[in-house]
């Protein structure tokens, strides 16, 4: 299995785990849930656009799914900035925010490679 298709069931899984069960995600995630009582609607949201974009990417073919793994690229990035930012702010303790911002990063990494593997062919390819 190529790195993008890994990526997106991975995100498929997140993302249904968010949708399906926000007290779970947030277990999974170290957060704190009943100090947050709007975390469940945060979850879902993120959740159902995860499977969007993993599904999306999944089914996508040529430049669609080069775009669409750039795409995901680009909220990975954002979620390895989200946590740092949460870390920094002491929303989350420093551990946290490590656990968090580690997966995204490893993401970014990972799409970028699928992007940039034989010149982005095993990309278009599936």
């Amino acid at each position: 299995m190529n790195s993008v298709t890994g990526l997106s069931l991975g995100r498929i899984a997140i993302g249904a785990t968010a949708l399906a069960s926000p007290e779970l995600a947030a277990k999974l995630f170290r957060l704190d849930l009943p100090g947050n009582p709007q975390l469940p609607y945060m979850s879902r949201m993120f959740g159902s656009r995860e499977v969007a974009l993993g599904l999306a990417t999944v089914l996508a073919r040529g430049r669609s799914r080069r775009a669409l793994t750039a795409l995901g690229v680009a909220v990975d990035a954002a979620d390895a900035y989200a946590g740092v930012e949460a870390g920094r702010s002491g929303s989350v303790t420093t551990s946290t925010s490590g656990f968090l911002t580690a997966p995204a990063v490893l993401a970014v990494a990972a799409g970028l490679a699928g992007l940039l593997s034989r010149g982005g062919r095993s990309v278009a390819a599936g």
